[in-house]
């Protein structure tokens, strides 16, 4: 506990002032009980019999030393004497609370009443022989309050208020402040009294409840904006001996609407150019005002209104001066007016009322620029009668705003569009006529330009093309048949037309040669029936019906087409649904327009096929060679060789005859060898002019053949350093080589040495 140190420490006047205190507690509590006595004997409910323990109710004071244990009291029994004993039982007995035989009560430990306030115990007599003498009794030990506990504030405490709240008895409650004590709340030591120790000048405070309200009216957010006041809580009903806390209370003061909003200055002047878009801000003008913003609620005005300005409220609740209409520097170059401030929702008084600035005047000078052109239409519409020239549509116009007044050029940005413009006056012309069925409405752009690199603007222009009747109404029709148990009357079917034409449709239709079988009923509905004059058709019958309706779309001019309608002969079941028809023949002729892309067609074929056999042909007078003997010779001659004895199974004179007369050449008229210019030291044979000249036909000529063909292989060069391998040419007298040899491999050769070898004599002479 705080204060029991000082407790045991108190000598004097203040021990003096506890121990009154106590007696006072004492007689009260003993008045009390003496007072219940009455009323526990008359009660019907709780009448008991008198009974044979005889004692008061026992105190105990709290934070009293115990050095040694002190008397607090005794219990008495009518049946107690020598030889009888007291025991107790219960909280505290025989440790804090011990009884001797004579029923003395004794206290061993210094108490605590905010640890405990009561003690229950029971108390039983005995004799010697501790045979229970009176029946068991209950009795309470009371712990007494001493004042050894100070007030305390458990939290902090802040509040809030608005200005300008009202004052006195009826003040406004601000907050309630509370401590608690530990102490006897039923007693003085419990009991706290508040009180300001700082603040006082503005709040008061309730010495019971501890409510703080105010006490000055006239309190001033703007003056100041919180205030912190000091709250002291004291035992005792606030006895000077009393135990004390304090706290402190911070208390805000909230903003009202209590200020006039204010120019800041009584005149104002501001700059704009001439082509400031409409609804943009040309300034703010800033307001003054001391009062918060959630609270401001000024309304900017000017008077007399103006269509060319006008005043918004900014999001800091200014004045924002805004542009309704727009300028021109050259009409007039400055404007001069008042702008007003008033507020709503004022609380008064107000705090700035002797002196606000509510009127001021405002002077905007606009600038001069140098501006676009500008066209006397933001838009421009023309019509035009489709597929006609007009030299005249109408005329697009700009003027130069600025005083220079400019020159205008015109001019379409669009080079394919279908409308010109004059550069000068802005007339507009067709370039090409209109066709209102391909395009019906034509836009584009026409910029104006100051002369000669000035500003340019632009406009657009809407073309709307006007229709004329230039368009055959078309046939519109489905499948027409006519049964074979159709009677005479019967609608076989239903035609109607479309028009590409933009008028309201007035059709009408007939039938361009009278017909036998049918009629064409107009239904006066842009549709008519095609009805039959009498019955009896049937699938047997070969003959096919077509019959040719007229349209006219009633226009001006009018317009008309013919078309060819087939009609097919069906057999049908009782609901005229169709399950077996014939189709109609439709003969039709076939026209110029239609014949002249088939003529065109057939040509190209034709072309493409002639150049295609006369490249085939060259291939096959290339590959043919000049002789068909040759070509069965070497037909045979890639068999396997049958050695000497198979010099009868191909003649090859026939090669050495085609390489002399030049049969196997390609080409008629001179050899392509001989036209080959040799170098005038070549000493190359006809082989090394043929590689050459193949060689030139292969890099040149995509259609000429290999030269690894068989035509070029039929030549063998006589100037080859390496000779021929052929036996065309070869004699046994003109080689220089000795082929006796072949004399010695048998007789399988003996066909070989006599064509290349010499006779046995000449051998002989000549060795000798």
């Amino acid at each position: 506990m705080m204060r029991k140190s000082a407790w045991r420490q108190m000598t004097g006047p203040e021990m003096w002032m506890g121990l009154f205190a106590l007696a006072v507690t004492l007689s009260l509590t003993m008045a009390e009980h003496v007072d219940q006595r009455p009323a526990l004997q008359t009660s019907p409910v709780l009448h008991r019999h008198k009974r044979e323990w005889l004692w008061n109710n026992l105190y105990v004071e709290e934070e009293r030393p115990t050095n040694k244990q002190y008397y607090i009291g005794k219990l008495k029994s009518t049946k107690s004497g020598d030889g009888t004993h007291y025991v107790i039982k219960g909280e505290g007995a025989n440790t804090i609370f011990k009884v001797d035989e004579k029923g003395h009560i004794y206290v061993t430990e210094r108490l605590d009443r905010e640890e405990k306030s009561k003690y229950l115990l029971s108390a039983k007599l005995f004799d010697t022989s501790n045979i229970l003498v009176e029946k068991v009794e209950e009795f309470v030990i009371l712990v007494t309050d001493i004042n050894d506990n100070d007030p305390v504030f458990t939290k902090s405490f802040s509040a809030s208020i608005k200005e300008r709240s009202k004052s006195g008895t009826g003040g406004t409650k601000v907050i309630e402040v509370t401590a608690t004590d530990a102490d006897d709340p039923t007693t003085a030591n419990g009991e706290l009294a508040y009180t300001l120790l700082e603040g006082g000048d503005f709040f008061n405070i309730d010495n019971t409840t501890g409510i703080i309200t105010t006490k000055y009216e006239n309190l001033d957010r703007e003056t100041q904006s919180s205030y912190v006041v000091v709250v002291q809580a004291q035992d005792l009903r606030g006895l000077k001996q009393g135990g004390t806390a304090t706290t402190s209370v911070t208390i805000a003061v909230s903003d009202i609407n209590d200020n006039i909003a204010t120019f800041t200055k009584r005149s104002y002047v501001f700059s704009v150019k001439e082509d400031m878009k409409r609804g943009q801000r040309i300034d703010t003008i800033v307001l003054e005002d001391r009062d918060e913003i959630q609270n401001k609620d000024p309304i900017v005005t000017i008077e007399p209104p103006s269509d060319t300005f006008e005043m918004e409220r900014s999001q800091n609740k200014d004045g924002n001066l805004m542009l309704k209409q727009g300028l021109d520097y050259e009409t007039k170059s400055s404007y001069t007016f008042f702008v007003h401030v008033r507020e709503n929702h004022l609380q008064s008084p107000v705090d700035n009322k002797d002196n606000p600035v509510i009127k001021a005047q405002v002077t905007i000078q606009v600038l001069d620029v140098d501006e676009q052109p500008e066209f006397s239409e933001s838009l421009y519409n023309f019509n035009v009668i489709e597929e006609i020239m007009v030299n005249n549509i109408g005329v697009v116009s700009a003027r130069d705003p600025d005083k220079a007044n400019k020159a205008i050029r015109y001019s379409i940005e669009d080079k394919d569009s279908p409308i010109g413009i004059n550069p000068i006056t802005g007339q507009l012309f067709t370039v090409r006529k209109l066709d209102r069925e391909l395009v019906a409405n034509h836009m584009f752009q026409v910029k104006a330009k100051e002369e000669p690199n000035g500003l340019e603007s632009f406009v657009n222009v809407n073309i709307l093309v006007i229709d004329i009747n230039d368009n055959k109404p078309e046939l519109s029709i489905e499948e027409i048949f006519v049964c074979e148990n159709d009677m005479a009357g019967t609608v076989i079917g239903t035609i109607s037309a479309t028009d590409k034409d933009d008028h309201l449709p007035a059709f009408s239709f007939t039938l361009v040669k009278p017909n036998g079988n049918f009629s064409v009923v107009d239904n006066n509905d842009n549709t008519s029936n095609i009805v039959l004059k009498h019955g009896g058709f049937s699938l047997e019958d070969s003959r096919d019906y077509v019959i040719e309706i007229g349209i006219s779309d009633g226009g001006r001019p009018p317009m008309s087409s013919i078309t060819t309608l087939p009609i097919k002969v069906c057999r049908c079941d009782n609901k005229r649904i169709h399950t077996q028809c014939k189709a109609a023949q439709l003969k039709m002729g076939v026209g110029v327009y239609t014949l002249i892309p088939i003529l065109c067609i057939l040509t190209i074929l034709i072309i493409v096929i002639l150049i295609a056999m006369r490249k085939r042909h060259q291939k096959d007078a290339l590959v043919t060679l000049g002789k068909s003997e040759i070509h069965e010779q070497l037909v045979t001659y890639d068999e396997e060789g049958g050695g000497e004895m198979d010099t009868n199974g191909y003649d090859v004179s026939i090669l050495t005859s085609a390489r002399n007369d030049g049969s196997m050449s390609m080409r008629q008229g001179p050899s392509l060898y001989a036209m080959v210019k040799k170098p005038p030291t070549a000493c190359k044979g006809d082989m090394a002019v043929m590689i050459e000249v193949k060689k030139d036909e292969a890099d040149h000529d995509r259609d000429g053949i290999p030269y690894d063909t068989l035509h070029i292989y039929g030549y063998e060069g006589p100037e080859s350093l390496a000779g021929s391998l052929s036996s065309l040419d070869s004699s046994s007298t003109g080689s220089s080589l000795d082929y006796d040899f072949l004399n010695d491999w048998g007789p399988r050769f003996k066909t070989l040495a006599e064509l290349y070898g010499v006779d046995g004599s000449e051998g002989s002479d000549s060795l000798y």
